[in-house]
């Protein structure tokens, strides 16, 4: 499966111009095509499943083209995307790079104050009693997101994004549905518009060849 640009707004705007020059509803099919670009690896199964689409609204040859100009247009999109998204990665990294840096310093800091701590309680406890409520009050300091382990942070992260990549199936799940009912709709209509122009058609056909007869 190709690997989904992760903002194609861009290409969207670009879509759905083209959808409405078409006379194609945006709204209903927009969202399918771009799924269908997301998710096929080569060009010719992108071909493929475009013209399943628009065979219910262009003539062949229109179709081909209009095919070829969607799959071009979003190649291109993607190559573009791809140089701004390998420029995102590398600061990215860095910012990560750094932060993890931080978090050693502060986990070594946490460290040797624990060792300080146990030192300062060693010394107190040769000159003073410790109550059971200053036991107590250390033992109940509240937790907070800093004493995340890195195992539990990278859980934490690895389950946001299933949740986001799970949505996005989803979505496309529901987009690809709602294009199929579409396209029926659309098919049955255009069938009702073909008989309704056929009867259009016999009817004057029979009006003409009376009044010939009456001539």
């Amino acid at each position: 499966m190709a690997a989904p640009v992760s903002d194609a707004g861009e290409f969207k705007s670009w879509l759905n111009d083209r959808l409405d020059s078409l006379e194609v509803d945006r709204e209903v099919y927009g969202a399918y095509i771009l799924g269908i670009l997301q998710e096929e690896d080569s060009d010719e199964e992108k071909k493929d499943a475009l013209q399943g689409i628009f065979s219910a609204f262009l003539e062949e040859d229109t179709m081909e083209d209009v095919c070829m100009q969607i799959i071009n247009q979003w190649t291109e999109y993607s190559r573009q995307s791809s140089g701004r998204q390998n420029t995102d990665d590398a600061e990215v990294q860095a910012i990560a790079t750094m932060i993890e840096k931080q978090a050693q310093i502060v986990v070594k800091q946490k460290e040797v104050s624990e060792e300080s701590k146990k030192r300062k309680e060693a010394l107190l406890a040769q000159y003073a009693n410790i109550t059971d409520e200053e036991d107590e009050a250390e033992e109940g300091e509240p937790t907070t997101g800093n004493d995340l382990t890195p195992s539990d942070k990278s859980l934490f992260k690895n389950t946001n994004v299933e949740e986001v990549f799970n949505r996005q199936k989803q979505k496309r799940e529901q987009a690809r549905e709602d294009a199929q009912k579409k396209k029926e709709m659309d098919k049955m209509q255009r069938e009702k518009d073909k008989l309704a122009k056929q009867d259009r058609k016999e009817k004057e056909k029979k009006r003409t060849q009376k009044g010939e007869r009456k001539r």
